[in-house]
C-alpha cells in the first residue's frame, strides 16, 4: 500500500480496509453517515478514497463508493477499472452495486452488513441478477465489528 502509518516509531502499511475507516470516521466528524471506501490497484496501491457527502454535496449520489470510483477512474483514465479491488466499510447499496459492476472491480471487500438497504449481500443482490453483466468477488465481514460499531455510534448520537 501506498499509505503509511506510524506505529511505535515505525512506519507500518495501512491497510485498505482501515484506510476506509479513517474516512468513515471523517465523515462522521463531518454528520454524513459514516461510510468510507477505497479503490486499490492491481498492484497494491491506494488510488483513490472517499467518504459519503451527500450531505455536504446536496447530492444522494454521492456515496463513499461512487466518489472513489470516479477519482479512480479519472487517475486511470478509464471507467473501467479491470485488475482493481474495492473496499467499503458498509455492504454497498444497489446503486453502488451496480456502478461496482460497471467499473469492473476484480473484487469487493466490505466490512458491515446493510439488513436493509443492502445490494449485494442483502437486499437487491445485485451481483446475482442476469442483467448484471460483470460480477466481482465479494469478501463481506471484513472490519465488520468496527465499521457496525461507528454506525450505531453514529445513529445514537443522532436519537
Amino acid at each position: 500500500m501506498n499509505e503509511r502509518s506510524e506505529c511505535a516509531g515505525a512506519l507500518m502499511p495501512v491497510s485498505p480496509m482501515a484506510r476506509a475507516l479513517e474516512l468513515a470516521m471523517e465523515g462522521a466528524r463531518a454528520g454524513e453517515v459514516p461510510v468510507g471506501a477505497v479503490v486499490v490497484s492491481a498492484g497494491g496501491e491506494i488510488v483513490a478514497g472517499a467518504c459519503n457527502r451527500v450531505e455536504r454535496d446536496r447530492d444522494p449520489s454521492a456515496h463513499a463508493e461512487i466518489i472513489a470510483l470516479r477519482e479512480a477512474g479519472r487517475l486511470a483514465g478509464s471507467p473501467r477499472l479491470v485488475g482493481h479491488d474495492l473496499y467499503v466499510t458498509l455492504e454497498p447499496c444497489p446503486m453502488c452495486a451496480h456502478a461496482i459492476a460497471l467499473a469492473r472491480i476484480r473484487r469487493l471487500y466490505y466490512g458491515a452488513e446493510d439488513e436493509k438497504g443492502g445490494g449485494v449481500d442483502n437486499g437487491a443482490r445485485i451481483f446475482s441478477l442476469t442483467s448484471c453483466h460483470h460480477r466481482p468477488e465479494v469478501y463481506g465481514g471484513i472490519g465488520a465489528a468496527a465499521a457496525a460499531g461507528l454506525l450505531r455510534q453514529f445513529f445514537r448520537e443522532r436519537r
